[in-house]
């Protein structure tokens, strides 16, 4: 059962839909199956953030290729996902939108996560669409990415994106039950491992490394995925998407499936993150108003607010927040440039485009790129 682990209560859910989920058996896009998961969705969506991470381009486009197998060769998956992508999102919007609901295509490599500028675009872009009611639909930039940049597999980008996006749930849709002590296909006595730690070693044991004729990975990805995304304080849920009801079923509290639980808290995830970047680059001398804002309201931090600026970084950069007593306020992640910074401070966000001919954000640091130093009132 699913109650101790408050699932009901999350806010931010990131779902990786597999190719043997959502291509049914790589004879295609499942209509079926999709139109079902967009009636899921929009439950969750009343009180969730929802991004979907999706499989399936290239295993619909070598469908309408008439391609039976999976090449080896790189420019032929090119070539296959940038056909079956358009396939893959048209048949999103046409199911979402029966239950009137927006989707829109991200698409991402490798450097937009590992990149602090583009790190920093794509995460404000999802928050925007997330802040309209939008469903951002992910996968991999297939069609420009290489063996250097490639992901190595989706259920490795949907953890890099609750890492991002810093997500309550990571939930894993494959053609299993869950995360089992063994193969269940070749070991009839295999039992399914309801709830288990993160770092507990079993993972080890149990992670074997699969392929199907469509896609890659297979429980070894996933436990690595969740991994990853246990570094932001998300737990993973690993379930069989073939069921109709797996959305309906986390929502009543009747979960089957695997559940592999951070012992991260989010906050101290956030701070060790933080921590862990470069050097600050530089320091912004806030106002007594701005303090308040940032540590008592968990406001963004705006460039009124902002009495000094020294040192020099770009946008992306990491920076410090002091108070005008002197105090660490806060550490974040900047979008604008210290030069850009100089010629807006103290000025109210609406003065920014006439200053700059340009608006990157009206924040200067967003409340979600800031992470809160000092105690609050």
């Amino acid at each position: 059962m699913m109650n101790k682990f408050n699932f009901t209560k999350a806010k931010k859910i990131i779902i990786k839909l597999g190719s043997s989920i959502i291509t049914n058996d790589g004879k295609g896009i499942d209509e079926v199956f999709l139109s079902n998961f967009a009636s899921e969705i929009s439950l969750l969506a009343k009180n969730m953030q929802v991004v979907i991470v999706s499989s399936g381009a290239i295993a619909a486009g070598l469908k309408k290729l008439g391609i039976s197998r999976r090449p080896s060769e790189l420019s032929e998956l090119q070539a296959a996902a940038a056909v079956g992508q358009m396939y893959l999102i048209r048949s999103f919007e046409k199911e979402f939108s029966k239950v009137s609901m927006i989707c829109a295509q991200v698409l991402l490599t490798h450097d937009d996560l590992s990149d602090r500028k583009r790190y920093l675009n794509a995460r404000s872009t999802l928050y925007n669409l997330l802040e309209k009611n939008v469903i951002p639909i992910i996968n991999e930039n297939d069609t420009v990415s290489n063996e250097e940049i490639k992901f190595g597999d989706n259920d490795n980008l949907a953890a890099l994106t609750a890492n991002l996006l810093e997500a309550d749930y990571l939930i894993l849709l494959t053609d299993q039950d869950g995360l089992y002590s063994d193969d269940p296909r070749k070991n009839s006595n295999a039992t399914l491992l309801s709830h288990i730690s993160v770092n507990d070693k079993i993972l080890d044991e149990v992670a074997k490394e699969t392929t199907s004729s469509v896609g890659r990975g297979g429980m070894y990805t996933k436990i690595s995925a969740a991994r990853r995304a246990s570094l932001s304080g998300t737990h993973t849920i690993i379930a069989n998407g073939k069921n109709s009801k797996v959305i309906s079923n986390l929502l009543n509290d009747s979960f089957s499936g695997t559940f592999i639980q951070s012992e991260e808290r989010q906050l101290d995830a956030r701070k060790k993150w933080l921590a862990g970047q470069l050097k600050s680059k530089g320091i912004l001398i806030i106002d007594d108003g701005a303090t308040n804002a940032i540590v008592n309201l968990g406001k963004s931090l705006l460039s009124v607010g902002i009495n000094d600026v020294k040192g020099k970084f770009d946008r992306g950069d990491l920076v410090q927040c002091i108070s005008s007593s002197g105090q660490e306020v806060a550490k974040g992640l900047i979008n604008y440039s210290s030069s850009e910074v100089g010629k807006i401070l103290g000025k109210p966000s609406d003065k920014m485009e006439s200053l700059l001919g340009y608006v990157n954000e009206s924040s200067v640091i967003h409340r979600n790129n800031l992470v809160v130093l000092k105690k609050g009132k």
